[in-house]
């Protein structure tokens, strides 16, 4: 292709397609019968528009229906209907009232959007509850005032309904299979350890990542579970177990020869009786020698694996919390998330943005005659979603989503009679969405929209002529977002990378410190690791974020990519120094360890002051030995200063 006909790349980033496990059937079984039956039952009632309202309420369910654990399926379904029927209730109150509406719903906006900084189930509900009010202010809904948002909270919880009903039968299978994901991570991670550095570093990232999902799945249950339950401590040691086995992978990566293929299968062995939940009567495990520290590290935290999983009704009821530390309770992080929302500087920030763009898509379309208004402001919550990546990237996916979608919408509309044809014409839409949604915020988009068309037509029987008006609305919601919510707030094209890795370094020189300090804190130095890699995912997760924005945002953001690598690479070497220290070697000494930590501090302050260090020491003078311990971190550290030095 000619050079002048080659797309941006931040335009390819942005409409390549996301990696997906499989197409989750449960959720796709779930979504058909959902959202197809509320029409079927108002068929046969005589009562089509009922219908179409539970379907819409049943939509929410199927977008919110993404959760592995089932306690966390109730939370995540049905917190959200509650905020969804105050929504709607507020909208219908207001529907007609004219500027009424628009303070009304740019008030709700504010709210919606300073409670969508809390957290996952938050954030939905935030979304319902915006979402909804906009429908409720712009559709006339059938009936009493109770009766919408009865119907569509009904819908959404036959979602739930359905996502429970193998809850008896498999009520700790969730947890158990994201305890064996993360062990068969950690066998990858083995397998790849002493290979190619750039594998290494992807297989840990996954690592980090099926820790996080394992270790907020089993404790977000323990925190709802009453008293000691044998099967959740026992997972969450089990989780715990696993930490020597990551801590040993570095040093045995730092060693450069990989591992016998026997190392890995041991840990996919134990993967694969925790899955089945099935307890040994005794650790079996057949490993080959370890001739040199690293292995004889990854040995012992095998071993010690395989005994914690090979306990039965004697669970150690000690040591069983995070990493992270201990999981506050329900009332606590309650408690907390009000106190951020009230006093948080991003939360207010977010709610202003949000509502400054709802409430000019209100007024505009209260000025200018719009069909079917409300779709401006329907499209600009989406699009100003505040987890769900750049504004920028999910307002150009919205609108070529919603060209996509409307191709679909086009033929149903045309020659599907409105009738019964429309609940199986439902059965066959609504799967695509829970399929579709895995591959990126342009697939669901697409998904999405001929279902909301279809339901939209049966409560105003407009056919076709809801085509263009839709494709409008959306393009207009992707203006406003993008000149008010985007454009007007400097902070949302300025990369944040830079701050967050400027944490992440001061917070490596505390770990280096305490990996090789005076006190002895196991616990401690495990926290600081896990909190390390945890974060160093989120600043992945940011740079993947911003290399979707347009120039000159993503060109600032992948400058950062080196030294991402660097200080992750610091993390591991001082992890293998610890093992190699756990394992004979001579511990660094008190001076050598401060002027590494002392190297990192300087070069934080440097990222977070926006300065470009004058002057990086390759060498360190009597800092320490050459064949000491602390050699590999020392030149990690070298290697970041470098890159953060001016050319």
């Amino acid at each position: 292709m000619p050079p002048h006909l080659t797309p941006p790349d931040w335009l390819v980033r942005t409409l390549k397609p996301q990696r997906a496990a499989g197409v989750p059937w449960a959720a796709v079984t779930r979504a058909a019968i959902a959202m197809s039956a509320p029409l079927a039952v108002g068929l046969a009632t005589d009562r089509f528009a009922y219908g179409a309202l539970a379907s819409m309420g049943a939509l929410s369910g199927v977008i919110g229906d993404t959760a592995d654990a089932y306690r966390m399926r109730v939370f995540n379904i049905a917190v959200p209907q509650l905020f969804g029927a105050v929504g709607v209730t507020v909208g219908s109150l207001v529907f007609g009232q004219g500027w009424l509406a628009v303070i009304v719903v740019t008030a709700v906006a504010l709210v919606s959007g300073m409670i969508s900084t809390i957290g996952a189930v938050a954030s939905v509900s935030g979304l319902l509850l915006l979402l909804n009010c906009v429908v409720g202010a712009g559709l006339p809904m059938p009936g009493d005032w109770w009766l919408a948002p009865l119907l569509m909270t009904s819908g959404g919880l036959l979602v739930l309904l359905l996502a429970l009903l193998a809850w008896p039968l498999r009520s700790k299978v969730p947890e158990r299979a994201a305890v064996a994901a993360t062990y068969r991570a950690v066998a990858n991670l083995l397998e790849a350890a002493g290979t190619d550095a750039l594998t290494y570093a992807e297989t840990r990232l996954a690592v980090t990542q099926s820790l996080n999902q394992a270790y907020d799945l089993v404790l977000a249950r323990r925190t709802l579970a009453h008293g000691r339950n044998p099967e959740l401590v026992r997972l969450v040691s089990q989780l715990n177990a696993v930490t020597p086995i990551v801590e040993a992978a570095p040093a045995a990566h730092h060693a450069g020869a990989p591992l016998p293929p026997g190392v890995p299968d041991a840990v996919r062995l134990l993967a694969d009786t925790i899955a089945s939940g099935r307890v040994p009567k005794e650790a079996a495990l057949d490993l080959p020698e370890a001739p040199d520290p690293a292995s004889r590290a990854v040995d012992h935290a095998l071993r010690h694996a395989a005994e914690v999983a090979s306990r039965r009704g004697d669970a150690d009821f000690t040591n069983v919390d995070d990493r992270l530390g201990r999981p506050a309770a329900l009332r606590v992080r309650a408690r907390r998330g009000a106190r951020n929302v009230l006093l948080s500087g991003a939360s207010w920030r977010y709610g202003l943005r949000l509502a400054l763009c709802i409430g000019i898509a209100q007024a505009l379309v209260s000025i200018v005659p719009v069909p079917r208004s409300y779709w401006v402001a329907l499209t600009i919550t989406f699009v100003m979603k505040p987890d769900f990546g750049s504004v920028f990237s999910r307002a150009v996916l919205r609108a070529l989503g919603t060209a996509a979608g409307l191709v679909v919408a086009a033929a149903v509309l045309a020659e599907v009679p409105m009738g019964w044809w429309d609940v199986p014409v439902m059965m066959l839409l609504a799967p695509l969405i829970p399929a579709l949604t895995p591959r990126g915020y342009g697939f669901q988009t697409a998904a999405i929209t001929p279902v909301i068309l279809l339901l939209s037509d049966i409560l105003n029987h407009q056919g076709t002529a809801l085509l263009w008006p839709r494709l409008l609305d959306s393009l207009m919601g992707c203006a406003i977002a993008l000149v008010a919510g985007y454009l007007l707030w400097p902070e949302s094209w300025h990369t944040r990378i830079g701050d967050r890795l400027a944490d992440a370094v001061a917070d490596t020189a505390g770990y280096v410190e305490c990996a090789f300090g005076a006190t002895e804190d196991p616990a401690a130095r495990a926290r600081m690791r896990r909190r390390l890699y945890r974060d160093l995912s989120v600043i992945r997760t940011e740079f993947q974020r911003a290399l979707t924005e347009p120039p000159p945002t993503g060109k600032r953001a992948a400058a950062w990519w080196p030294l991402v690598v660097a200080v992750e690479r610091i993390v591991d070497a001082t992890t293998a120094a610890r093992v190699r220290v756990r394992h004979g070697a001579a511990a660094p000494d008190t001076v050598e360890v401060t002027h590494v930590a002392g190297q990192l501090r300087e070069l934080a302050d440097g990222l977070r002051a926006s300065e470009i260090l004058e002057e990086v020491r390759a060498d360190f003078g009597g800092a320490g030995p050459q064949d000491g311990v602390l050699e590999h971190v020392r030149q990690e550290v070298a290697a970041a200063r470098a890159i953060a030095a001016p050319r």
